[in-house]
């Protein structure tokens, strides 16, 4: 991490992270803004790794930002800092490209521990929120046959550890495989599933049927 945007209007909020983050994140630079505008200058001058976006900003909305943001740096890591705990915020936020969504009234503490997972690939998700991920559809999909034949069954066993929440060396550890193993499946289930990130890979499985959400 060389470059962290915190864009969030409550200024103690705000100072919070720039001193806490600066602890996680030790080597980067750290700069946090008010507004959508005032982060889009500094988005047009500076490469971000890590953006950490509230939804309800003064002049617009987190969200949109996230979606901008992808458009133009994909690279850049973008998880939402916010009070909104609802299904449409949540899946709304994943859409347009969050890899993480942490909720403001779970201890700054397990934020922080949350955040920490962006250094191993897996996205920051506050435990409701991944709650919400699994049961959103609770109603059986009409499966899509061929996605059934194209992903295998140990390729399902590991898509449903990971929807579950469990990192991949938790996940190799379970099914007796090597980190590396689950590794290439987990990229071979991205590809098959046309996504890009875990999150919305667990939608999807769970739209087509694929994972339980129990």
């Amino acid at each position: 991490m060389r470059h962290i945007l915190i864009i969030e209007d409550h200024e103690d909020t705000r100072l919070w992270w720039l001193e806490h983050l600066a602890e996680v994140f030790s080597a980067a630079r750290l700069q946090g803004v008010v507004t959508c505008e005032e982060a889009r200058r500094l988005l047009a001058a500076v490469q971000y790794d890590l953006a950490l976006i509230d939804i309800n900003l003064p002049d617009g909305s987190g969200i949109d930002l996230v979606r901008e943001i992808k458009q133009k740096t994909p690279s850049t890591h973008c998880v939402i800092s916010t009070t909104f705990d609802d299904d449409g915020h949540i899946f709304d936020a994943l859409r347009a490209g969050a890899e993480g969504y942490l909720i403001k009234d779970q201890p700054h503490e397990e934020q922080i521990l949350q955040l920490r997972k962006v250094l191993d690939g897996e996205p920051p998700l506050s435990p409701g929120v991944a709650g919400r991920i699994l049961s959103f559809f609770t109603a059986p999909a009409a499966r899509d046959e061929g996605f059934t034949e194209k992903l295998t069954r140990r390729e399902c066993d590991v898509l449903q550890l990971l929807a579950k929440g469990y990192s991949r060396p938790e996940t190799a550890e379970i099914l007796g495989l090597s980190n590396n193993t689950v590794a290439s499946y987990t990229k071979v289930i991205y590809q098959k599933l046309d996504v890009s990130r875990r999150a919305e890979a667990v939608v999807e499985a769970l739209r087509l049927g694929l994972i339980s959400s129990k």
